[in-house]
């Protein structure tokens, strides 16, 4: 079962941090006698092992602001994906005609299949787009990253696994828009269907350069009964 949970500092601490003795994990406090853990070095990984195996309750944490904006995922993401296509079926139904109908149905016919051979190139010429956002800093896959065709109202947003497909065939030079709390925004041309098949996302540093103490709290935001 996958658990997807996000951190909280609800009443961040008012001491010094860089006045705490240090200790092998971060600094200890003499305000409320509790060590304080230092996770702002600690990668995604590090920190989903840590409350794996240790309990929130009474945890004072050293965060920047990034970390508690990244949701959490407690076990690895499935490697690979099964999708399925549907099949359309087309019933014909025969009638007996004049030789006046079969010409005036001859010639539509002609159109229709013009009409057609124009759509069917134009499709050829539309690209279905999908791929998978991570973050760049340790590869970790981002769910909830918002994904807008610019210029529209167009998008869509990676899965609980960082995967996507937006919902509109593109053609080529359309341009998306990657947005994620915390992250710096990016922009993807699309030349063609791999064009946004890996995006790495960038800490934005701005947000980022703003550290929180204080004591943890742990949400469980999803969870899924997947493996």
């Amino acid at each position: 079962m996958n658990t997807q949970f996000n951190l909280d500092i609800k009443k961040p601490c008012s001491e010094n941090y860089s006045q705490f003795q240090p200790t092998e994990k971060g600094g200890f406090c003499d305000s409320c006698r509790k060590e304080v853990i230092d996770f702002t070095q600690m990668k995604s990984e590090d920190i989903i092992a840590h409350f794996e195996t240790n309990s929130p309750k009474n945890t004072c944490g050293r965060f920047n602001t990034q970390q508690l904006q990244t949701p959490y995922k407690t076990s690895k993401k499935n490697k690979y994906l099964s999708f399925f296509t549907g099949i359309g079926l087309a019933i014909l139904s025969y009638f007996s005609i004049t030789n006046a109908e079969a010409q005036e149905l001859d010639k539509s016919t002609r159109k229709l299949e013009d009409d057609c051979s124009v759509e069917e190139l134009k499709n050829k010429e539309l690209i279905t787009v999908k791929g998978m956002v991570v973050a760049q800093e340790d590869g970790i896959p981002l769910p909830g990253v918002n994904i807008i065709l610019q210029g529209t109202t167009y998008g869509t947003q990676t899965n609980f696994d960082g995967y996507f497909e937006f919902p509109k065939k593109l053609k080529k030079g359309d341009v998306l828009i990657i947005s994620y709390l915390g992250m710096e925004s990016q922009k993807v041309i699309i030349e063609n269907k791999k064009s946004a098949s890996n995006i790495e996302l960038k800490i934005d540093m701005e947000m980022t350069s703003c550290v929180i103490v204080g004591e943890v709290a742990v949400k469980e935001i999803f969870k899924s009964k997947k493996n």
